[in-house]
């Protein structure tokens, strides 16, 4: 990078200006979940070069819209009904210490509540990206008010791919906030268990508001019909 300041903010201005095209690109459908982004052909696309494509191709792999292997190019996000299973498994576990540390802790969890209140007002007016980036925000904070740096990157590390591919399948479905709605609920109690101070209670609300949310995922983004009697959430 350049000693020039000017010549370094427009760097950065010019990968995040191609990250947020690439980002339109697969939120759009012309880049499907799965598919391959070819950084030679997206610099001729953008009339960019090669080298900052791949820079906005790092800022999306950090956004969790894009994957990449060792020695492969990237991928937009994936994950098969099995994968979803595994990773809702993890995540129950990492989000039930994140509540168990934060509740015995007496955290701050202002961070949390407005990310939930910010999810209030989305699902009211019906706007699903805003709707999931702050659920998304929601359990990263959670995760931040365990005070454990190893636990928040962890959870952001699996997060941040699983909400991407959320994100994606809502976007393709046309689904709208009835679904995600239901869960707000399970939110609510959830700051509430973490700020009565009881860590197991919490800890153990937590898993099974994960779990809960686990059981329909798939189905929900993936736009299947409801089974009746069946609790649905989108989480």
């Amino acid at each position: 990078m350049s000693d020039d300041p000017s010549q370094n903010v427009a760097q950065t201005l010019l990968k995040e200006n191609l990250a947020a095209r690439l980002k339109e690109a697969i939120m759009d459908g012309r880049l499907e979940p799965g598919q391959r982004v070819v950084e030679g052909f997206w610099a001729r696309e953008f009339g960019a070069a090669q080298a900052s494509v791949r820079e906005a191709i790092n800022l999306l792999i950090s956004d969790g819209f894009l994957v990449k292997d060792s020695g492969r190019s990237a991928r937009v996000v994936d994950y098969s009904e099995a994968a979803v299973a595994q990773v809702y498994e993890v995540r129950g576990a990492l989000e039930a210490l994140a509540a168990q540390r934060a509740a015995a802790s007496g955290a701050d969890l202002s961070a949390t509540a407005q990310a939930l209140n910010a999810m209030e007002q989305a699902a009211e007016c019906g706007d699903m990206r805003a709707l999931i980036e702050n659920d998304f925000r929601f359990h990263t904070a959670l995760a931040e008010a365990s005070g454990n740096p190893v636990l928040v990157e962890m959870t952001t590390r699996l997060l941040a791919p699983l909400f991407a591919f959320t994100l994606l399948r809502v976007i393709k479905s046309g689904q709208g906030p009835g679904p995600w709605a239901k869960d707000l609920g399970k939110h609510h109690r959830i700051l509430e268990l973490i700020r009565e101070g009881n860590p197991p209670l919490a800890a153990k609300y937590v898993e099974h508001a994960v779990n809960r949310f686990a059981a329909a995922a798939y189905r929900v983004w993936s736009n299947e019909p409801t089974v009746p009697g069946r609790e649905e959430g989108g989480d």
